[in-house]
Order: structure tokens, then sequence, then C-alpha cells
């Protein structure tokens, strides 16, 4: 992240400390980070080394134990249960490696769901959930039901479902997981092209050539933040935008 790039999310000496009976789990231990506007970040680890937990809080279904966390300039630690919601709802984008559509009612309806929720009219709810199944390709079946399609198609449906609210970010985790290889390939590149957009996209993978489509890739252990590499693709980037 350069100095002068507009942050999205800043983490300042988290720890996140589990008590499981008389014993303690530390599951972070004083993680600093801080994710630019458009970014597009992989978090890698292996198992126990603090990533889930690092989404959970940067997705706001945790809060660390100590240390500050705050998205888009607000602070998530001091926040109600109903504060945290609102966050997640409209700022905060989840892809998951399991879809998480419900069976029974179509695409649309299962794009529309966040909307609901969040209040918003029926004349925008409808332009805004053509718009995002729209945005992965998808616009002539929105009156599928998620059996009637491939598992590329229904983490299409699910990408779709995370952009209605226009989220200042994307977390993305593990989302080519349940995929064959072309079609993880295609996931890929369909969030390729939200973050060439201007999305911000957080992505959790335990594979190397998925986390290659980041421009920034970021290993924890024990932990801890073992390394923090900026990658290739920005600087490709960077050059054919100065061309």
């Amino acid at each position: 992240m350069s100095a002068s790039a507009e942050v999205t999310l800043s983490l300042k000496d988290v720890v996140k400390t589990y008590v499981m009976g008389a014993d303690k789990v530390h599951a972070l231990r004083g993680v600093s980070l801080g994710i630019a506007r458009n970014e597009y970040v992989a978090v890698m680890g292996p198992s126990g080394s603090g990533k889930s937990t690092l989404m959970n809080i940067i997705g706001c279904l945790d809060v660390p134990t100590s240390g500050t966390y705050s998205l888009e300039g607000q602070a998530v630690a001091g926040m109600s249960e109903y504060q945290l919601a609102e966050i997640r709802n409209r700022l905060i984008g989840f892809v998951f490696q399991t879809f998480n559509l419900i069976p029974r009612a179509n695409i649309f309806h299962n794009v529309e769901l966040p909307l609901i929720y969040g209040g918003v009219s029926k004349r925008d709810r409808h332009a805004r959930v053509e718009q995002a199944i729209a945005r992965v390709g998808l616009s002539d079946r929105m009156k599928h039901k998620p059996n009637e399609l491939s598992g590329g198609q229904r983490q299409r449906v699910a990408i779709a479902r995370a952009l209605v609210f226009n989220p200042s970010i994307i977390l993305a985790d593990e989302p080519t997981g349940n995929l064959d290889s072309k079609t993880g390939d295609e996931i890929m590149g369909v969030l390729d092209e939200l973050h060439a957009a201007g999305q911000t996209i957080v992505l959790v993978t335990h594979e190397d050539y998925i986390a290659d489509h980041a421009e920034r890739i970021v290993r924890l252990k024990d932990g801890m933040i073992e390394s923090d590499v900026v990658t290739g693709r920005r600087a490709h980037r960077a050059t054919e935008s100065s061309a």
C-alpha cells in the first residue's frame, strides 16, 4: 500500500484470544495491516495461522480482543451488534466457498435478499439486482433456481449478491474451493474484472495459483504476519496505466 493511497481498512496491533476452558488460544498476535481502496490482496497461511480469524475481524463477524480496527474511517471495536450488522450488510460483500444460496428461491430473489433486509425500496431493489446479475453474466438465468445452475454459475450468483450494496470491500473466502480448475479460473476472471473496475478485494486461499491473481500477498504464520509482498501483477498494471 502506497503512503498516499486512500485507506479502506486499517488494523493496528490486533490481538484475538479465545478462552477454551482453562486454556487460551492466541489466534492473532498483534497484527497491523492497511488495505487501500482498489487493492487486490490475497491472504495465505497454513491451518491455524490465523487467516480465518483475520477475515472474520475484517468482515465484522468478530471483534479484536485488543488493538484497533477501522473500516472506511469508522472504528469497529466499540460497535453494538446492530451496528456491526449494518456494517456487514452495507460495506462488505461476502463470497463463500459453499455459495450459501437459498435452494427454493430463484436467482433474482437470492441476490435481492440483502436489499430487502436493508430496507431498500422495491423499485431500487430491482434495478440493483438486475445490474449485479448482469455484471456476472447471468441476465438470462434470473428466474432459475440454484439447482438448475452449474457450480460456477452458482458462485457467480454469490458474487452478484455480494455486489448489490456496492460494498467497499469484497471478502472472498476460498471462492474456488468447490470448483474444478477450469471453472475456478472463470470465477477468478470475474473477480479480476471487478477489481479492474475499481472494486477492493481481499481473498483467502491456500492455492498459490489463485493468490497469483492478487497484486499483494499477505502470509500469516502463528497469528502474525510473516510476509507482505507486492506481486509482479501490480507492477504490470502500473506500467499499463502509465503507457
